[in-house]
C-alpha cells in the first residue's frame, strides 16, 4: 500500500460503500428498531474511532452524523409510546470528535437535543454540552456561542445566561452587528415575546441551511399562535360575563358578534375549547407542541 497509495484509497473507498450497501440492504431485510439503532453503539469511545479512523476521520464523520440523522428521525417517527432517544448525544459526540470543525452537527445536533418529548430528547443541556465543545475547537464561531444564549433563553429561561452568551458572540470576530442589541434587549425585558421574535427572525434570516430557517419559521408561527391564543381566550372570558354560560361552541361567540368566524391557527388548524373551558391547539396542529416552561418565551 505504500507503493500504490491510490490502490489504497480506493480499496478503503470500496470497503466503506460495501458495508455501507450491506447496511442498506439488511435495514431492507430486516428494519431497525424503534430506537433506531436497537440500543447498539459499534463503538462509544471517540478516542478509539478517532485512532481507528487514521487519516479518513471526515469520512467517518460523515458516516456518523448520517446515522444520528437517521436514528433522530426514525425515534422522532416512532409510535412507540417507550422511544428513548439515548444513543443521539453518542452519536454526535462521536460526529463531532471526528470533526472537530463539522458545524452542521453542532448547530443541528443541538436542536434535535433540545426538541422536547415526544419529539425529541427533551435534553437542552446536552444541547449546550455539545455547543460548548464546538466552542472549545473553534473559539471564535460566533453562531455557536450564539446558540448556546439561546438554548438559554428558549429553553431554561434564563436571560441573564442568554444575554452573557449573546454579548459574548457579538465580540468575535465576524459577529453581526445585530447581536449586540439582542444581548441588550433579552436581559432588558426579560424574554417577552418580541424579543423572542427578534432572535428567531434573524435565525430566519442568516440561516444558511433549509432546516434550520424551517425550524425559525415554525418557531416564529408558535409565537403568533401564543399572541392569538391570548386574544381568544379574552374572548372566552367576553363571552362568559355577556351570557353566564360556562359551556360554548365558536358557533355561539360567533353569533354573539364577538369574533367573524372559526378561528383558526397559523397551521390552518381551528382553535379548540379545552374541558376546563379554555382556549387551546387542535391536538392535530402542525405547531404542537407550543413551548410551556412557565413563562411568556
Amino acid at each position: 500500500m505504500r507503493r500504490h497509495p491510490g490502490r489504497a484509497v480506493a480499496l478503503i473507498l470500496l470497503l466503506v460503500a460495501t458495508v455501507v450497501g450491506l447496511q442498506a440492504a439488511l435495514e431492507r431485510r430486516e428494519p431497525l428498531p424503534a430506537s433506531g439503532l436497537g440500543g447498539v453503539l459499534y463503538m462509544r469511545s471517540p478516542a478509539l474511532v478517532a485512532r481507528a479512523a487514521l487519516s479518513y476521520r471526515t469520512l467517518l464523520a460523515d458516516v456518523y452524523w448520517l446515522r444520528a440523522v437517521q436514528y433522530f428521525g426514525r425515534t422522532k417517527l416512532s409510535t412507540d409510546p417507550r422511544k428513548q432517544y439515548d444513543l443521539l448525544y453518542p452519536l454526535l459526540d462521536l460526529t463531532t470528535s471526528l470533526d472537530p470543525r463539522f458545524n452542521v452537527a453542532y448547530r443541528f445536533g443541538a436542536i434535535f437535543l433540545a426538541e422536547p418529548s415526544p419529539g425529541g430528547p427533551g435534553r437542552p443541556d446536552l444541547a449546550i454540552e455539545l455547543l460548548e465543545k464546538g466552542l472549545r475547537s473553534q473559539p471564535n464561531r460566533w453562531e455557536l456561542a450564539e446558540d448556546i444564549g439561546f438554548v438559554w433563553y428558549w429553553w431554561f429561561d434564563d436571560h441573564e445566561r442568554a444575554a452573557s452568551w449573546f454579548t459574548r458572540a457579538s465580540r468575535m470576530p465576524d459577529a453581526p452587528e445585530w447581536l449586540a442589541p439582542i444581548a441588550a434587549v433579552t436581559l432588558a425585558q426579560g424574554g417577552n415575546r418580541d424579543s423572542s421574535r427578534q432572535l428567531w427572525r434573524e435565525i430566519a434570516r442568516t440561516a444558511e441551511a433549509d432546516w434550520l430557517r424551517g425550524t425559525a419559521t415554525l418557531r416564529l408561527s408558535q409565537l403568533d399562535a401564543m399572541d392569538q391564543l391570548d386574544q381568544l381566550r379574552m374572548v372566552a372570558d367576553r363571552y362568559q360575563e355577556r351570557t353566564g354560560r360556562d359551556s360554548f361552541t365558536w358557533y355561539d361567540v360567533i353569533d354573539e358578534g364577538l369574533i367573524p368566524g372559526v378561528p383558526v391557527d397559523p397551521a390552518g388548524s381551528a382553535y379548540v375549547f379545552s374541558e376546563q373551558g379554555l382556549v387551546t391547539l387542535n391536538p392535530r396542529s402542525a405547531l404542537n407542541p407550543l413551548p410551556d416552561r412557565g413563562r411568556t418565551p
